[in-house]
């Protein structure tokens, strides 16, 4: 099945991006032919450069299809993304693991100029790995006018959708470090709290493995 992947991409984190591309080129591209879509947006409320963007994905796709949105500054792929695309169930309007936990850490990103607060919230991280629909229906309601009046919070809560038209995904593929139990398989190893280029996180779990996609 054909689906565009979009990669999250903010020139802070340009070396997570870096790494995240080629955790999917030496994971998948060896095998498989992909359209990697860097997306980038306009900043609003202090957040990154994506987070708004990302809820344009079934537009910007118009309409078609099935797209991934991944947060791909902060993230490592360890398993054939090709594995999360064939999950895709027509039926949802999008995927996504469906975490539901409290914060650990009141501060991320901590010693950068990025460091802020770490708010809890309903839904927090769902829509960092988002497995899109473009053509159901309720995705249209994704213009850039409508995310443009939207609040963040609601967003990220997709607000735009009923409770049945969100598919789970399985675990493994948004794991995330530093929230996440050690133990846990991982297929994305979700850097939140801070990517390990960053001396406060640099020996995470998979903070070695992350160095070792840098090229």
């Amino acid at each position: 099945m054909e689906c565009k992947i979009f990669l999250g991409y903010d020139p802070r984190e340009a070396i997570g991006f870096h790494v995240c591309i080629q955790s999917i080129i030496e994971t998948t591209l060896k095998e498989h032919p992909l359209q990697l879509v860097p997306l980038h947006g306009a900043q609003r409320d202090g957040t990154n450069a994506f987070t708004y963007a990302r809820f344009l994905v079934p537009f910007l796709c118009d309409y078609r299809g099935a797209a991934l949105f991944i947060d791909g500054s902060d993230m490592l792929v360890r398993e054939n993304i090709e594995n999360l695309i064939g999950l895709f169930d027509p039926r949802k309007a999008v995927q996504v693991v469906k975490h539901d936990y409290v914060t650990r850490h009141p501060r991320k990103y901590i010693g950068t100029s990025l460091e802020a607060d770490n708010r809890s919230y309903p839904r927090k991280n769902w829509s960092s790995v988002m497995l899109f629909n473009c053509e159901h229906p309720c995705n249209h309601s994704l213009t850039p006018r409508f995310v443009s009046q939207m609040l963040g919070a609601d967003l990220h809560r997709f607000c735009w959708l009923r409770d049945e038209e969100i598919g789970e995904l399985p675990p493994k593929w948004n794991v995330l470090i530093g929230e996440d139990n050690d133990d846990q398989e991982c297929a994305i190893a979700h850097f939140t709290l801070g990517i390990p280029a960053f001396p406060h996180y640099s020996e995470c779990r998979y903070a070695n493995e992350w160095r070792g996609r840098l090229v």
